[in-house]
């Protein structure tokens, strides 16, 4: 269901399913947030091919940018698909994450 791989001491956390709901976030919600145990990590969720996301999922993202914030660490997002970004927009969570349309203008963001 997720995948965490560090390229460039940046994690980048993606997911082998097209739909975050209730149905499977209490299985992704404790590796997610593992991430941000050390302090200062750099963290992508990439959600390409992820065409859904309920309320619990972005109480899921929610609560790692909480976590991001505690532990000094950064959280960004990219490959929105459009109907999720239609959701973020919905939600103005777009105004509260950073989203990079892609991953190379995500992880350059770092730099």
């Amino acid at each position: 269901m997720i995948n965490i791989e560090k390229r460039d001491k940046i994690d980048i956390i993606s997911f082998t399913v097209n739909k975050i709901n209730a149905l499977i976030i209490d299985d992704i919600r404790d590796s997610i947030l593992k991430v941000f145990d050390n302090s200062n990590s750099r963290v992508v969720i990439d959600l390409s091919g992820v065409e859904y996301v309920d309320s619990s999922g972005f109480g899921c993202f929610l609560s790692a940018m909480k976590a991001a914030r505690n532990n000094y660490s950064v959280l960004k997002f990219a490959n929105l698909e459009p109907k999720v970004t239609e959701l973020f927009e919905l939600l103005h969570l777009h105004t509260v994450f950073q989203i990079y349309p892609d991953m190379d203008s995500c992880l350059r963001s770092f730099r």
